[in-house]
């Protein structure tokens, strides 16, 4: 049996991102065989230790998956120390976030934590990066690169030797994921020499790449770890926009998902490939 926690950074609050916003990809993974999901909100406020999170190390869990949704005040020091040694102990992370900085407070977790660059703290090293992708959104700045519209899909493309999280079944390769007006960034940690990027998308506002994903292999019987660009690849709204979103998001959504079966069936495939390979599988 695979148990995994999907977790957000927040109390449970009606008008944001909260667990039941990720409800199809918890459905999907209930349902893969051998595999047990609970899925969850912080059970208290900011700066008070939640007590999953700070008993990890000693759960049952065999994998989180993080879905920084704060804006900077979503861990404890206590809970980033716990998530450290719940990798130690052989645990597996997916750890994802959004534009500028919103899940900011994963820059103190350390390895895969590293993974992810803000727009104020932990910026990325190139600062060439450091400037705005998506112009529509005002109020939104770097990281921000815009690979479409919320409810459309994007093409994705493998960097250097395919990774199982990108093949398909038949020997075929995964090349969509749900679109976002405004991903954010991440890259490979100076000194991370078991992470690399494996997968990139391309900005439809500069044209530029950007990474969508950074895969740390487990060394000294450490888990396997993610840091995926934004936690909306993930999202009911992004899966299908018919389930709606907090009130917040004013982009007119896009419905390539919904006419396009074919990339819905990949972002799943791409979660079960997600589930295996932190399985060391």
């Amino acid at each position: 049996m695979t148990r995994i926690l999907l977790q957000t950074t927040i109390p449970t609050t009606e008008d944001d991102w909260h667990i039941g916003r990720f409800s199809r990809l918890t459905q999907h993974l209930a349902g893969l065989p051998g595999v047990e999901v609970t899925a969850r909100d912080r059970a208290t406020p900011a700066g008070e230790t939640d007590p999953v999170l700070g008993s990890l190390p000693d759960s049952d869990f065999d994998q989180l998956w993080l879905f920084a949704v704060d804006v900077g005040d979503g861990l404890t020091s206590d809970e980033c120390a716990a998530i450290g040694r719940f990798r130690a102990r052989g645990g597996a992370l997916m750890i994802t976030r959004d534009h500028m900085d919103l899940g900011s407070s994963v820059c103190t977790l350390g390895g895969v934590g590293d993974a992810h660059y803000f727009h104020s703290r932990k910026l990325d090293p190139d600062p060439d990066r450091n400037q705005r992708d998506d112009l529509d959104t005002g109020y939104i700045d770097f990281p921000n690169y815009h690979s479409g519209a919320n409810g459309d899909w994007q093409t994705i493309r493998p960097e250097g030797e395919v990774h199982p999280l990108l093949r398909d079944e038949g020997g075929g390769l995964l090349d969509r994921l749900p679109a976002h007006p405004h991903e954010g960034g991440v890259g490979v940690p100076e000194g991370a020499s078991s992470a690399r990027v494996i997968a990139t998308g391309v900005s439809k506002v500069s044209g530029r790449a950007f990474n969508i994903a950074v895969a740390f292999e487990g060394e000294a019987g450490e888990g396997r770890g993610l840091a995926q660009s934004t936690f909306h690849h993930f999202a009911d709204f992004n899966w299908d926009p018919r389930d709606g979103r907090p009130s917040f998001v004013d982009e007119v959504p896009g419905d390539a998902m919904i006419r396009d079966p074919e990339a819905l069936r990949q972002t799943k495939r791409y979660m079960t490939n997600l589930v295996e390979w932190l399985s060391g599988e």
